[in-house]
């Protein structure tokens, strides 16, 4: 049966979730008002398998959220709809011991019983590095990660949602609020008006709070700042190497056409303010110019400023709301936002359309973040 469905936040999650709605013949309209959407403003490395993170479940969603961009790009290329926002390049994890990089490839060496995605482990001297790649400095010890990949959280999307409208879904520009109505459908506020549906998706992200305040809820999120900055080199060859991932704060992502990224921050303090920051960016990239000197001569072309979404236990969630009848959410993915992004999107799918979730729900349980406060 068709459904009329309305997804609200057009981040990885949202586009994701409408992509396949739509693809099944769903009616879907996405709604986005574009304001500081963690994945418009996101450059990943998608390689979670060299957590020190503990926490099993966590870690069986993103491992399992790597492993479906294989089905992602898949679907889209079957679709008519390639493109090159993803690509599995590889990953460079340089570190300040040799006890630091062995443990980091034992650990991946483990887990790559579990996760053959993981592909070749292998331990570069200073020598082996240099002779590999030129251009990186400083740098006596690495471990190379072969299933390592990047995307570009922007592009992807744009292809995500340009997908959706093939199959005629609708795109909706603005800001929304949803209202529960007497006999506890629910229908969503447009600047066109209101308008109801059979089914919700809230993937507004560090926004949820914002979304279901006023319906009686509070919601266990925060947001916390992002910042990268993308150069503009003139070193082509970069775009072929592997992305880097220094010990410390900032990655490295070298990108086609040129293009170098450099991030991201992590600001608890200032969740919600999206405007660049020059004190922290240029710190950021003294830290990239001593890896890649190169670098330094490289314009900067464009600073992207996001808002992702983190619990108190930094653990994501999804499912159906509490109370809410066909009305599902997804939240706190923070900065694993575009490993996990798309699988949760494909799971939120699989609950609208009333199917067995591919993972157990109970392990990312939504009632322990979001709580009814009235009725």
């Amino acid at each position: 049966m068709q459904k009329k469905i309305a997804v609200i936040g057009g981040g990885i999650v949202g586009a994701t979730a409408s992509y396949y709605l739509a693809r099944a013949g769903h009616s879907v309209s996405v709604f986005d008002n574009g304001n500081g959407q963690a994945t418009a403003a996101a450059a990943g490395i998608i390689c979670p398998w060299l957590s020190r993170r503990r926490n099993k479940k966590w870690y069986r969603l993103v491992s399992e959220g790597a492993a479906f961009y294989d089905k992602l790009l898949a679907d889209l290329a079957s679709d008519g709809l390639k493109t090159d926002a993803y690509a599995r390049c590889g990953a460079l994890i340089l570190g300040q011991s040799a006890d630091y990089i062995q443990e980091v490839h034992d650990r991946a060496l483990e887990r790559r019983k579990q996760a053959p995605l993981i592909g070749t482990l292998a331990i570069l001297n200073g020598a082996e590095l240099q002779k590999s790649f030129p251009s990186l400095s400083n740098a006596e010890q690495a471990l190379y990660v072969g299933g390592g990949a990047r995307v570009d959280g922007r592009e992807l999307t744009k292809t995500l949602l340009q997908a959706t409208t093939r199959f005629g879904g609708s795109i909706h520009k603005g800001t929304v609020s949803i209202a529960k109505e007497d006999d506890g459908t629910l229908s969503v506020l447009t600047p066109e008006g209101q308008q109801q549906f059979d089914a919700v998706i809230l993937a507004a992200g560090a926004w949820l709070p914002e979304l279901l305040q006023p319906l009686g809820y509070t919601v266990d999120v925060r947001g916390q700042k992002g910042q990268l900055v993308v150069l503009q080199t003139e070193n082509s060859a970069l775009q072929d190497c592997p992305v880097i991932m220094p010990q410390g704060e900032i990655d490295l992502l070298p990108f086609g056409q040129g293009k170098t990224v450099v991030g991201a921050s992590h600001e608890n303090d200032k969740g919600y303010d999206l405007q660049p920051d020059a004190s922290i960016t240029d710190p950021m990239l003294e830290q990239a110019y001593a890896w890649l000197p190169d670098l330094k001569e490289a314009p900067v072309a464009d600073i992207r400023v996001g808002t992702r979404a983190y619990t108190s236990d930094f653990s994501p969630f999804f499912g159906s709301v509490p109370g809410l009848d066909n009305c599902f959410a997804a939240s706190g993915l923070g900065s694993s936002g575009l490993t996990s992004g798309p699988l949760i999107g494909y799971l939120l799918t699989e609950l609208v359309r009333e199917q067995q979730s591919t993972l157990p729900l109970e392990d990312y349980p939504i009632d322990a973040y979001i709580k009814q406060t009235t009725c």
